[in-house]
């Protein structure tokens, strides 16, 4: 019988010969039902190689292990690794992690969060869209779904965990007056709050240290941050339009374009005799190291943000109730040199 095809849990009950209710809290928390039961459920699970349908599970509980992990653009790195370390916190807190993209994409965005709330899960943990969601329908989601919002800071769900941009860009731009020309400040079309926050905080820290700010938008929208970077760099460039020879960029994504675009014009990237430019970043983005020269950033703290995040959501889950008034965490970040700058 062990090559038996066994299509649902009543049938494996039947098999393994303990009860349907007991089989069913055993898939719920193995810890719960008797030594004896778990091990005579364990060895038929090993003989007749059964899995259950967990949705179907989750379906028929008020409560569920799942938590749904909603980021922008998953293809991003920085994302990427930002929920492997929350996937990674859920499993080991016992939760089910289940990671949506929204694709940079408003319609997908919203189609993640209707199916996420069909699955009834214990809570969620957002990083939106920000301008470009239905902030309406990610605040319907919040009312009815435990959720921690992450590195976009838009006002819903019980807390917000993320960087403190005004810190981490005060410190790479106070770096970048002391070592050299005053930075020009590089971005494109905004996606996010994060890349209005970095322009003020630049704008406020030259101001600080009594320079006139200088903002370079190039044309762009969307999440292709190299394509723009590159692309409005080789113009700039070929066109003396830069206003300093040190350039800080809204995020690591763009100073990489930059780079890629001082290479193809022949302008050489560093700090020091020969070097034609100073590119700097932030994020610490996971390739920045890599570029050709490395990219000089700042940091976001990932671990403090992913871990800060979920344990903020496995406490609201446990408490059952939201806290009296919505928090907000901001991690601090470390300045980071290498060649580029």
């Amino acid at each position: 019988m062990a090559g038996r095809k066994i299509r649902n849990m009543e049938e494996f009950a039947e098999l393994s010969g303990i009860s349907r209710p007991t089989v069913s809290k055993y898939f719920r928390d193995p810890e719960s039902v008797r030594k004896s039961s778990r091990m005579r459920i364990e060895a038929a699970l090993e003989e007749y190689d059964y899995r259950p349908n967990i949705f179907a599970i989750n379906q028929n509980r008020k409560l569920t292990k799942t938590v749904g992990i909603l980021v922008p653009y998953l293809a991003d790195p920085f994302f990427a690794e930002i929920v492997r370390m929350i996937e990674w916190r859920c499993i080991d807190a016992g939760f089910w992690p289940i990671v949506f993209s929204a694709h940079g994409r408003q319609d997908l965005e919203n189609n993640a969060l209707a199916t996420l709330q069909s699955l009834k899960p214990a809570g969620a943990l957002l990083a939106p869209l920000g301008r470009h969601s239905d902030l309406e329908s990610v605040r319907r989601f919040a009312e009815e779904v435990p959720t921690i919002v992450f590195d976009s800071n838009v006002n819903v769900g019980e807390a917000f965990v993320g960087s403190d941009n005004f810190q981490s860009i005060g410190l790479i731009v106070d770096y970048l007056c002391r070592t050299g020309e005053a930075p020009c400040f590089f971005e494109m079309q905004p996606v996010n709050p994060n890349a209005n926050k970095r322009r003020e905080a630049y704008t406020r820290s030259m101001e600080r240290l009594g320079y006139e700010p200088m903002v370079v938008q190039v044309e762009g929208a969307g999440w292709e941050f190299e394509r723009i970077g590159k692309e409005g760099g080789i113009r700039l460039i070929s066109e003396k339009a830069l206003p300093s020879d040190t350039i800080l960029c809204s995020n690591d994504r763009l100073a990489i374009g930059l780079i890629a675009a001082a290479y193809e014009t022949g302008r050489r990237v560093g700090h020091g005799p020969g070097c034609a430019l100073r590119i700097a970043g932030h994020d610490d983005h996971p390739w920045a190291r890599f570029t050709c020269p490395p990219l000089t950033t700042v940091s976001q703290d990932y671990e403090a943000i992913a871990e800060k995040s979920a344990d903020l959501l496995f406490q609201l889950i446990d408490k059952g109730a939201p806290p009296p008034r919505r928090e907000e965490i901001l991690c601090e970040g470390k300045l980071v040199l290498r060649v580029s700058a």
